[in-house]
């Protein structure tokens, strides 16, 4: 299901150009991208958080002067960049402030940094939000005027595209669709953020294990316990694969997920009444090439009509992503593609 991004040669390219960079705990990821959202090259660095945000810059302008080296451009030819980096952050401001996945990378005005370095402009955004825009320009959502995509991995992450605007919201946090609240019962589960009821405490890598965890400790029957006590890790992966084996207890909790996650879309699309719904991230069961991740799209289609206006049911896309991995550097890249396009309409 996942076809990642359209690829062009240099030859074949549009003009102008754009390099997107996907900033993420481990690994960061450069691309090249044309002004039809066309990949002309891609790399990727280790992120080595540790030395701090300073380094990774100077890193990050040598992988786009290299990029941009191996087709035979240098930096004339680019027109700008899109930076995209996790939260939490103050996007008008350009900087970083505390990410969780980043502990040494505190309060740094890391979109200036690499303006200067490179000298060229910089957009900032959140990594989701960028995932999104990429989605929404070339991806699932690419004949659609907007979109919401949850990422669905450790945690919850969310992006809202309208137009060609991300809703990045007054202080920075907009589109953080996995804290909306989905129970606000004096027992809802608490979320990794610390909050209790939101959407990431149910519809989260964390909280399908957490669940797990839950059931495993009744008497009913499962082909889990066998691996566990064979020394493997309780995971997602892990449960998926034995509820393809049959394991119902496994596809019970996969499916149960699902539906809370449906609650989620079902408040999202009341919301902004968006073309389409996208759910993208490490956690989609296969997504639409295994049996299993198309029940699972099913069971989150089937909560979410439930759940909302006979209109929105009916018309309203709900469906996996298409970019995987590459989303997130397109995107940064097409949000670049709009400031520019914007300030060059303006003068």
């Amino acid at each position: 299901m996942a076809v990642h991004a359209p690829q062009t040669s240099l030859s074949q390219a549009a003009r102008p150009f754009f390099v997107g960079v996907d900033v993420g705990g481990t690994n960061i990821k450069f691309g090249l991208v044309d002004d039809q959202g066309r990949t002309i090259e891609q790399a990727k660095i280790r992120t080595d958080a540790e030395p701090g945000p300073a380094n990774a810059v100077q890193r990050m302008a040598d992988g786009i002067a290299n990029l941009l080296h191996n087709v035979g451009l240098d930096k004339d030819d680019l027109s700008a960049i899109g930076l995209a980096t996790p939260g939490t952050m103050d996007i008008a401001a350009g900087m970083i402030l505390e990410p969780p996945n980043l502990p040494t990378w505190r309060h740094f005005p890391i979109r200036d940094r690499l303006r200067d370095m490179v000298g060229k402009p910089v957009s900032f955004a959140n990594d989701a939000n960028a995932a999104a825009f990429g989605e929404y320009w070339v991806g699932t959502g690419k004949q659609l005027p907007s979109l919401i995509m949850l990422t669905l991995g450790t945690g919850v992450g969310g992006g809202i595209i309208v137009g060609d605007l991300s809703i990045d919201g007054e202080h920075s946090h907009g589109s953080e669709c996995g804290h909306i609240i989905i129970d606000h019962g004096p027992n809802a589960r608490m979320c990794n953020c610390g909050l209790s009821g939101h959407l990431e405490a149910y519809a989260s890598a964390n909280a399908l294990i957490h669940r797990a965890e839950e059931v495993l400790r009744d008497d009913r029957p499962s082909s889990v316990r066998q691996r566990l006590s064979a020394g493997d890790p309780l995971t997602p992966l892990l449960l998926a694969e034995e509820a393809e084996k049959g394991d119902t207890l496994s596809l019970e909790l996969i499916l149960e997920l699902a539906r809370y996650l449906a609650v989620g879309v079902a408040s999202l699309v009341h919301t902004i009444d968006p073309g389409a719904v996208v759910l993208g991230g490490a956690m989609n069961f296969g997504g639409g090439d295994s049996e299993l991740g198309r029940r699972f799209l099913e069971e989150v289609r089937t909560e979410f009509r439930r759940r909302t206006f006979p209109v929105l049911a009916e018309k309203t896309l709900v469906e996996f992503a298409e970019l995987a991995g590459d989303a997130g550097y397109v995107g940064a890249a097409g949000i670049a593609r709009a400031a520019w396009k914007k300030n060059t309409q303006s003068r």
